[in-house]
């Protein structure tokens, strides 16, 4: 990582593979959020109360995508479509 300072402002230039990381949580945090006065501050999908957990449990016991998006009519498939690839790269 190199910090360079141009015209009082700090500039942060990133490896190629790090700035990949920091966009992929820039496009995650679109879609979930975390707020201690929701939802006893768990990961939920932004713009409701559904627990991201909720999704993987669902997933767990079976449950499609379509099922779990029929389910919880405020969630978006794109939503879920960043929340899985962003899991997916971390493996």
């Amino acid at each position: 990582m190199i910090y360079a300072n141009i015209n009082s402002i700090l500039v942060v230039l990133l490896e190629p593979q790090q700035a990949t990381n920091v966009m992929q949580n820039i496009d995650l945090f679109k879609v979930i959020e975390r707020d201690p006065t929701k939802v006893s501050g768990a990961w939920i999908f932004r713009g409701t109360r559904v627990p991201v957990a909720a999704f993987f449990e669902n997933l767990k016991d079976g449950a499609s995508i379509d099922q779990f998006l029929e389910w919880f009519p405020g969630v978006t498939r794109v939503q879920v479509e960043v929340l899985l690839d962003r899991a997916l790269a971390s493996f």
